[in-house]
């Protein structure tokens, strides 16, 4: 089996892998502070809040980095607090704008450490860090970051609308590492010139302007299938995968297993969902930017997803009874529809 591992260790991987889990709280999150707003097109469950203003849409996002992360180390740290909101913004389709921050601090090295990575990043990605809150002397030392971006509001890739018989194609760029300080990061960015990232965040928003896609969103920390999963939730749809399409690196020279890629957070890379015609258009024009694309499986009405390999199948999710983020369609909305 190239895999060396079944569809059932998978499926448990996927279940219990921490990136996963640590999402569930956020279904009642959501159900505490949701109100209604008719400037707001859409909010929780996407990649990025949808904001109507004077006619265009601002995507508002924020993330926060994983203490695991800093612990290990301070710069990585730093330059995906950047990252990561970026992503948020080419996962919608959108073109980022600008950052502020807020940064808790207990140590002066890793200050230094942190502020450069964010400083790399954004100098590579074009994206300034505009203002923010620092707080000099915390117990503890923690970056959060949050970007604003614009889309026109007919071109926007949302996360809850995958419609059923869609293919599922993954997009991820396989031209990378295992990052040195943490191995379930897969850095494809740091290596490369501002003009190679700049072009895979670009493509995002030619995708949409297109639109070549019915559904969207980042990789992030519940991997490719934990992060399929999501969509599929707020989508209220099911999906059939085969887990042998799945793009990946050379494993065995990556010192990599199948198990640990699948939870792995890429350096750059999308989950969608799109019309069986447009799969080969989006498949070149990934690859126009060095990322590989591949049709994966297709969505369906079951709301669960289900992992294939060789005649073997089993079930990683049921949205009914067993989700990841806990919340449906009803929530994303703000606009009281």
């Amino acid at each position: 089996m190239a895999h060396n591992c079944s569809t059932e260790t998978i499926a448990k991987t996927v279940q219990e892998y921490e990136g996963v889990k640590r999402k569930h709280a956020i279904g009642e999150m959501v159900k505490a502070l949701r109100i209604d707003a008719p400037h707001v097109i859409a909010a929780f469950g996407e990649d990025a809040a949808v904001i109507e203003h004077h006619g265009e849409a601002l995507l508002l996002a924020a993330d926060g980095i994983w203490s695991k992360l800093m612990d290990a180390d301070p710069y990585w740290a730093g330059y995906c607090s950047v990252l990561v909101n970026i992503h948020d913004i080419a996962a919608m389709g959108g073109h980022p704008l600008a950052m502020v921050d807020i940064f808790s601090i207990s140590k002066t090295t890793v200050q230094e450490q942190v502020v450069r990575g964010m400083h790399d990043a954004s100098a590579q990605f074009g994206v300034p860090i505009v203002g923010g809150h620092l707080h000099p002397d915390a117990p503890y030392s923690v970056i959060d970051v949050s970007i604003l971006g614009t889309a026109p509001l007919d071109a926007i890739i949302y996360s809850h609308t995958a419609r059923e018989g869609d293919s599922v194609v993954a997009a991820i760029d396989l031209n990378g590492r295992v990052h040195p300080s943490c191995a379930l990061n897969w850095d494809s960015v740091t290596m490369k010139s501002a003009a190679e990232v700049r072009a895979q965040i670009a493509v995002m928003e030619e995708i949409a302007k297109k639109h070549l896609l019915t559904a969207g969103k980042d990789i992030s920390n519940p991997g490719i299938i934990g992060t399929l999963g999501m969509l599929l939730e707020v989508s209220g749809k099911g999906a059939d995968i085969d887990l042998g399409l799945i793009p990946k690196p050379d494993l065995e020279k990556n010192n990599l297993t199948f198990e640990l890629w699948v939870r792995m957070y890429p350096g750059m890379g999308f989950i969608m969902t799109a019309k069986k015609e447009h799969v080969a258009e989006l498949v070149a024009l990934f690859a126009g930017v060095g990322m590989t694309a591949k049709e994966i499986g297709t969505v369906n009405s079951t709301r669960e997803l289900r992992i294939h390999y060789q005649g073997k199948d089993t079930r990683v999710f049921d949205f009914i009874g067993n989700g990841i983020l806990h919340i449906g369609q009803e929530d994303i909305s703000c606009q009281g529809r």
